[in-house]
């Protein structure tokens, strides 16, 4: 879990003196951590020089220094349909990441939240369990779900999920997409078009891009995160499986590497195991504090 990094991080301080091995040992537990090398090199390598310069050696000053330092790589949004617009929101991520329930859990937060108009559109038209399993979802949740048969065209369906939110007055339309990567170039090619008939669709600065991660995979989600956002660029996460992460560092990797905020946090399977993402509390969680 993840108060396992924390007790490592607690055992460092109790075992090492504040040194050049307290240093290098501290860098290993960051890459374990998920943070991924290259920011927990770049991360270890500031607060060495803080602690140097500043003379800093107490534990409790040290973990302040570096709560700081990560605290400058998670970056958080707060993602809220504008009133009275036209807004389409695409949901992207791999297959298995939870992308399809965090649709649902999205909008049954925005229906709770003051959105009254709300279309989920099946735009995954790949996997015909995702078809299945969001008009599932749309009736458990009371939303509207727009579908065309399995292997149709995902913009199609984008297209005709906002118009019929347009007849019914300003609104949110959350599009479920396909999230194939094995074959990449057919996956961009099929994603620059959905964004197209989302950016024609969305009234202005009203169309968002949002990637689902896995929170559990590490490395892996910020190498998806890249693709995606290499692809029609990314303006939000949503980390999943929160409740079962052994570390979670990847939002400071996709924050530091990428520039992309979270927005959300889903940690468990119900459609009320969705929060908004507190960059504080998730630094103090990752440290143990």
């Amino acid at each position: 879990m993840k108060k396992s990094f924390g007790s490592k991080f607690k055992m460092l301080f109790s075992k090492t003196k504040v040194n050049e091995d307290f240093f290098e040992e501290l860098t290993d537990i960051l890459v374990e951590g998920d943070i991924g090398a290259k920011a927990s090199f770049e991360i270890v390598d500031e607060l060495q020089e803080i602690c140097e310069s500043k003379k800093i050696t107490e534990q409790d000053d040290i973990i302040k220094e570096l709560k700081a330092l990560l605290l400058e790589s998670v970056k958080s949004i707060d993602l809220v349909p504008e009133a009275g617009k036209q807004n389409v929101w695409m949901v992207l991520g791999v297959n298995g990441v939870g992308k399809t329930t965090s649709v649902a859990k999205m909008a049954k937060w925005f229906k709770e939240n003051g959105v009254e108009n709300l279309v989920l559109a099946s735009a995954d038209t790949f996997r015909a369990a995702a078809i299945e399993q969001l008009g599932m979802h749309g009736e458990k949740i009371g939303v509207r779900v727009v579908s065309h048969q399995h292997g149709s065209d995902p913009s199609a369906v984008v297209f005709d999920a906002a118009d019929a939110l347009k007849s019914k007055g300003p609104g949110l339309v959350l599009a479920d997409t396909a999230g194939r990567l094995h074959n990449k170039e057919n996956l961009v090619r099929e994603l620059q078009k959905i964004d197209r008939t989302c950016t024609s669709k969305a009234d202005e600065g009203c169309y968002k891009k949002i990637i689902v991660i896995d929170s559990t995979t590490g490395q892996n989600a910020l190498r998806q995160a890249e693709v995606f956002n290499e692809a029609v660029g990314i303006d939000a996460v949503v980390m999943t499986k929160f409740d079962s992460t052994a570390k979670g560092g990847v939002a400071v990797s996709i924050g530091r590497e990428l520039k992309i905020p979270v927005a959300f946090v889903c940690d468990g399977e119900k459609y009320e195991n969705i929060s908004k993402f507190d960059a504080e509390k998730y630094i103090d969680d990752f440290l143990g504090l």
